[in-house]
C-alpha cells in the first residue's frame, strides 16, 4: 500500500505499487532496477521501497528524452 504521508518526498512505493503504476508484473520493477532502467529501491526497517519522488523524477526524465 502507498504511504499516505503528506510530504511526497517521504512517500514510498512497494514493488506491488510500482508494478500497478505501470501495469506490469510484480517482477518487472525488480528487473528494471537491476538493469538500471529504474531507480534503485531503498531498505526501510527490512522492507524494500522506492521513493515516489525518485520514480517521478525518473518518469520526467523519460518524457524529456522521448
Amino acid at each position: 500500500m502507498i504511504s499516505t504521508n503528506r510530504n511526497p518526498s517521504t512517500c514510498y512505493l512497494s514493488d506491488k505499487d510500482v508494478a500497478a503504476r505501470y501495469s506490469v508484473h510484480r517482477a518487472t520493477p525488480w528487473r528494471w532496477a537491476q538493469s538500471g532502467k529504474l531507480p534503485q529501491p531503498i531498505k526501510i526497517n527490512g522492507c524494500t521501497r522506492w521513493r515516489l519522488s525518485d520514480i517521478e523524477h525518473w518518469e520526467a526524465a523519460r518524457e524529456v528524452s522521448s
